[in-house]
């Protein structure tokens, strides 16, 4: 349960670090683009005076002298500070001329002209008084430059956030897969393991049998042991069965959930109550692999008689809805906290000071992966019991 608890401490301070550099970079850009803002008034002031001392040194030239200074000087003030700045001028009469405005070098599109200048001016933009025989008010937009400032942090921010969700997706697909060859390769040495000492105990019990002919107690202890024995053969075909495909097959899950209750109910503490409640009348099939799904039941009542602690209910109930059969089991156990709830299915967690946490992870495996269903935890409240729900497609 540690390590899920460190992932979440992780989690938080990669978020934390994460918003605080998009934080620092969204500041600094919007100060540069504030600069930038504030150069480009600048640079328009310094374009008016260029202008106007220009216009009085074409007034006093001749004005069809391409050549004279004045006009060199305006035409290369326009030019450069037009190529960088857009700028709308509102003549006298109220006409408007634009200059790098949506594209255009020039443009006298008046009901364009307009809403851009009716824009700038609900945004609260004060227009700069122009020059006799130029235009009577000039207005400027930021430039391209100051806008690609503006927004460059959200377009880092939505390319790095592609960036790592593919990157994550990516590394979970692969993780996920490694650690399924984990458990599945671990279940099948696991079963490889236990199969010599089953051989051999299977020998010493038909050993003990021949040697207790005549006494009739120790064949009875020796039918038990043999009963045992059976059941150490049944983990071990169901840890063999973990990493391959199973058989599936058309089974009455009613008969399949009383024989596996029955089971339980025998090696539970005496102070434990089972109660399974079903339609007697209609049996409900579906296909699954017995040992597996009663594998499955197995380890989520025996989670609940360790969290119930010897004294306690634990109710059964089997439904039919559309085309699923619905399995709830409850129990009146210490229950389980809601941080817990999102990782009660992941390998390794466990509440208990002992076990590997697997029991559940290996469940959801066989429900949804094996059987195509689904498992989760319905309800829990602390002091107060869990319920289990799993979902099959009826057959």
């Amino acid at each position: 349960m540690d390590i899920y608890k460190n992932k979440a401490s992780w989690k938080i301070l990669l978020a934390v670090i994460a918003t605080i550099i998009v934080v620092i970079s969204m500041v600094y850009s919007q100060y540069l683009a504030k600069k930038l803002a504030e150069r480009e008034d600048t640079n328009v002031e310094i374009y008016l005076e260029a202008l106007d001392i220009s216009l009085s040194q074409v007034s006093d030239i001749n004005k069809e002298d391409d050549d004279n200074p004045g006009k060199l000087l305006a035409s290369n003030v326009t030019e450069k500070l037009y190529s960088s700045i857009p700028i709308i001028t509102e003549s006298e009469d109220g006409n408007f001329v634009g200059y790098n405005i949506g594209g255009h070098i020039e443009t006298r599109d008046q009901e364009f002209l307009k809403k851009r200048v009716d824009k700038l001016l609900k945004n609260g933009f004060e227009p700069k008084l122009g020059l006799p025989g130029y235009g009577k008010y000039i207005y400027y937009e930021n430039s391209r430059l100051y806008y690609l400032i503006k927004w460059f942090p959200l377009a880092q921010i939505l390319l790095l956030s592609t960036f790592i969700f593919f990157s994550y997706f990516l590394f979970a697909s692969s993780r996920k897969s490694e650690q399924n060859r984990v458990w599945a390769g671990m279940a099948k040495e696991t079963a490889h393991q236990l199969g010599t000492p089953i051989s051999a105990i299977l020998g010493w019990i038909q050993y003990l049998k021949e040697m207790s002919i005549d006494q009739p107690d120790n064949l009875d202890v020796i039918k038990e042991l043999g009963k045992d024995v059976k059941r150490l053969e049944l983990v071990a075909d169901r840890f063999s069965k973990i990493g391959s495909t199973p058989d599936l097959t058309r089974t009455n899950i009613v008969e399949e959930l009383q024989e596996c209750i029955k089971y339980m109910e025998r090696r539970a503490p005496k102070k434990v109550d089972f109660s399974f409640s079903y339609d007697e009348h209609t049996p409900i099939y579906v296909d699954i692999n017995s040992h597996l799904f009663d594998w499955v039941v197995e380890n989520i009542l025996r989670n609940a008689l360790d969290a119930m602690e010897s004294v306690g209910s634990i109710n059964i109930s089997l439904s039919k809805e559309g085309d699923k059969a619905i399995l709830l089991l409850s129990d009146s156990g210490k229950g389980i906290s809601s941080s817990n709830l999102k990782t009660v299915f992941n390998p390794g967690f466990t509440t208990k000071k002992r076990g590997w946490g697997l029991g559940l992870s290996l469940a959801k495996r066989i429900i949804e992966n094996y059987h195509s269903g689904k498992i989760f935890v319905k309800s829990s409240k602390i002091n107060e019991g869990t319920t289990f729900a799993i979902h099959l497609p009826i057959s």
